[in-house]
């Protein structure tokens, strides 16, 4: 499926273009935007590699990732970082990540762009599944996560590397025939 574009009450979906190096870079190069995920912040050089992977993915057939910019109309400004991926080792499953600039957190962007992501999942690509995993710290994305419906599912032990420590990860989770979309 080429070109996303997903519209909520607040937010959009859209494909990632060249140009957002610099709009993505205000995520992921950001420490603090950075700190609950599996890397530590990136250069611009890396963002810059990471944008152009994505927007080569996002025509590759079959289509296994969908990396999209979250965007805030009517300005259309990036704020955030939005990631749909094909599981591999599950039927009709994948996993969800997002990110989000600092200076738009607390206002429930969060949980509209897991809204989001899940209407692509369930509604456009017909999936089954669809998980997603945390920092065990990062209880605001606990409750974006399940706020948006998903259920915590477990922990998965010593899942990430991070400055050189290995850290747990939390699972949410959500099927299909949980998925309740907006009111029409």
């Amino acid at each position: 499926m080429y070109p996303v574009q997903r519209s909520g009450p607040r937010l959009g979906l859209r494909e990632l273009t060249v140009d957002d190096v610099d709009a993505v870079l205000a995520v992921y190069g950001d420490p603090k935007a950075t700190e609950h995920l599996s890397f530590e912040p990136r250069t611009r050089e890396q963002t810059g590699h990471i944008v152009a992977r994505s927007v080569a993915a996002a025509t590759a057939q079959p289509r296994t990732e969908y990396a999209l910019a979250v965007i805030a109309p009517p300005s259309g400004d990036l704020i955030g970082f939005a990631r749909l991926a094909m599981d591999p080792h599950q039927q009709r499953a994948a996993t969800m990540g997002f990110a989000l600039r600092p200076d738009t957190w607390g206002t429930g962007h969060g949980t509209e762009t897991v809204r989001l992501l899940l209407a692509l999942a369930f509604e456009d690509l017909a999936l089954h599944r669809v998980w997603g995993a945390r920092s065990p710290l990062n209880t605001a994305s606990a409750r974006t996560m399940t706020a948006a419906g998903m259920t915590e599912e477990g922990t998965i032990r010593g899942h990430i590397q991070k400055a050189g420590r290995w850290r747990d990860s939390v699972v949410h989770a959500i099927l299909a025939e949980e998925w309740k979309p907006w009111p029409a």
